[in-house]
């Protein structure tokens, strides 16, 4: 091999000396992450340039021990003498699939020709990504019989999801197991988890709910802890937020139609992504937190994958972490396949904002009876007409300056304040409104840059995300 064919990348690394051999395992963790196979060369500087160096029987022995002791899980490369250019010099083969590999007790990625140490954080997502089927909860057996299941409910769901309950002449035992079979919902004749939270006579799972006395968790003014099966604390959510938020009317037609502060479409969506993507390994419960000024859903566990807050706002992204959850509910028409529960979130909703807190993620949905001081009226007329009134104000003006900065994205608050008859302040609550709920950015200087609508809601095309 002539020296001009070697060259650091991702794949090969190059030291001059035994005296960089800690530098060199680092970088065999590196590119066994990255790549699960390359070449570590000693006795070649970094520019590819050949020095060699005196290799004894001992250098390859001193050299195969350093690895053992220090590379974890343990490898066991080929290490031999290559002369390069006329000179002596060392190169070690070594390839490995059982990722993720440790020099040093840290495990390192290979970017480019560098070693980047991982941290704790994308250690942990590296090991979830690779282990994802085998670490799944929803698909893993319980401990429960088929006579801890209600045949009720799994019948009932199997006619709403379009499937054919048994046949003449089976027992209600063989349509119950064919009926979960079809479902994937059986392992080595066990229900898994997913069944549980839908089907089992005694459901293990609570939603906690709760309405505070001002814009903090000072004070509990009403609380209430739910028990039952998946489907079941869904609706209960729904019924305790509109028990316990202003609803609004209006008129279509000859009937009156109900109008809730904060649109239910979004709640429901934030509800069932709250149930369907929670980490369920979390003993913590999915809340439903009712503030003067807001509406917060919270659901166990943050984000998955490598998906960020920004990527479900602006794209079409989707990581599942309970995917036999989520195909359960698309079965039965309560969540599609295509990952439009974000979106559909902010068509309804344009200031929603999503944030991760103490192992939560949280939907936060402002509610508009707080814009006119939290004195909704004293009547249950002057209620649902101011309710309606600030609902729709609040929710046009925002759709109307996202489609103003779409346009016209270097306009400034006066003119905005201008074309839409809301006040400098009334124009600078709603762009912090909208840029904190992730709709908007401003780019360069504040007098002289420009707005850019980032959010896809109604504005944008059919790109759509989801948690």
């Amino acid at each position: 091999m002539s020296s001009d064919l070697l060259h650091e990348s991702e794949t090969v690394e190059l030291k001059k000396s035994l005296a960089e051999l800690k530098e060199g395992l680092v970088s065999i963790a590196a590119i066994l992450n990255k790549h699960r196979a390359g070449e570590l060369w000693f006795g070649v500087a970094s520019n590819g340039k050949v020095v060699g160096f005196e290799i004894t029987e001992k250098t390859l022995r001193d050299v195969s021990q350093a690895i053992g002791a220090h590379i974890e899980p343990r490898i066991y490369p080929q290490i031999e003498s290559v002369s390069q250019s006329g000179k002596p010099c060392l190169r070690i083969r070594f390839e490995g699939q059982e990722t993720p590999y440790f020099a040093h007790g840290r495990a390192y990625i290979r970017v480019a020709d560098e070693d980047r140490q991982l941290s704790v954080k994308e250690l942990e997502k590296y090991i979830l990504s690779k282990h994802r089927d085998a670490l799944r909860w929803d698909n893993q057996p319980t401990e429960l019989a088929l006579a801890d299941l209600n045949t009720t409910k799994v019948q009932k769901f199997a006619r709403k999801a379009g499937m054919v309950w048994g046949s003449l002449g089976e027992t209600p035992d063989t349509q119950l197991q064919q009926a979960l079979n079809k479902l994937e919902l059986l392992h080595k004749g066990h229900p898994v988890n997913a069944a549980r939270l839908f089907f089992a006579k005694k459901p293990p799972i609570q939603l906690r709910c709760a309405v505070f006395a001002s814009t903090t968790s000072a004070t509990i003014i009403d609380r209430h802890d739910y028990d039952g099966d998946i489907l079941e604390l869904i609706e209960e959510a729904q019924k305790f937020i509109l028990k316990n938020i202003h609803i609004g009317m209006r008129i279509e037609g000859l009937y009156r139609v109900d109008v809730p502060e904060v649109s239910m479409e979004a709640l429901r969506e934030a509800i069932i992504n709250a149930f369907c993507h929670r980490d369920w390994r979390s003993p913590d419960y999915v809340q439903v937190a009712i503030f003067k000024d807001r509406v917060e859903i919270r659901s166990p566990g943050l984000l998955f994958g490598d998906v960020t807050i920004e990527a479900i706002r602006r794209g079409n992204v989707s990581s599942r972490r309970n995917p036999l959850i989520a195909d359960l509910f698309r079965r039965i028409e309560m969540v599609e396949g295509w990952g439009r529960g974000m979106p559909l979130m902010l068509e309804n909703a344009p200031t929603v904002e999503f944030r991760e807190f103490a192992g939560l993620f949280i939907a936060s949905f402002e509610r508009p009876s707080f814009l006119v001081g939290g004195n909704m009226g004293t009547t249950q007329e002057t209620t649902q007409e101011t309710t309606q009134e600030t609902v729709e104000k609040a929710k046009g003006k925002a759709f109307e300056l996202l489609n103003l900065l779409k346009q016209q994205p270097n306009t400034s608050r006066k003119q905005l304040a201008a074309q839409t008859g809301l006040t400098e302040d009334g124009v600078k609550y709603h762009l912090n409104k909208l840029k904190a709920s992730g709709r908007i950015r401003h780019i360069g200087p504040t007098k002289t840059g420009r707005w850019e609508v980032l959010a896809p809601g109604d504005l944008a095309d059919d790109g759509r995300a989801g948690v």
